[in-house]
């Protein structure tokens, strides 16, 4: 019987730990992720969702964007408001990218599902 050997535990089952889990997996590196709540109530959660770029790359890296690209929502800019006086900063015009509108219940949920396709260990 081989033993199999966890190289790294990862401490909390929301976004962050689950993107780094599933990067790691992806690098051949074995982690398990702890989370006190259970699944259901981590997705319960709900949260902002304004991506920036180099957090979309990571979703591309890890595999799980394809959802995201479908469903999300490419935002070039924004209105902001002080007194009578109202401009519209431009993402894209000053970055040359746009920002993704994704909820991070949505990202939490890709990324859960990926885990567990690949097999990957969460513990509650």
């Amino acid at each position: 019987m081989s033993e199999r050997r966890t190289q790294i535990v990862i401490i909390g089952g929301g976004p962050s730990g689950l993107l780094l889990s599933q990067l790691l997996h992806k690098r051949g590196v074995q982690s398990v992720v702890l989370e006190r709540k259970s699944k259901d109530y981590v997705l319960s959660r709900i949260r902002a969702g304004v991506l920036e770029r180099g957090l979309l790359g990571l979703m591309e890296e890890a595999g799980i964007g394809g959802r995201m690209a479908k469903e999300g929502f490419a935002h070039d800019g924004t209105l902001i408001s002080y007194g009578d006086e109202m401009f519209r900063i431009d993402f894209k015009e000053l970055t040359g990218h746009s920002v993704m509108v994704y909820g991070q219940t949505e990202v939490t949920r890709d990324l859960y599902d990926a885990r567990e396709a690949m097999g990957g260990q969460i513990e509650y």
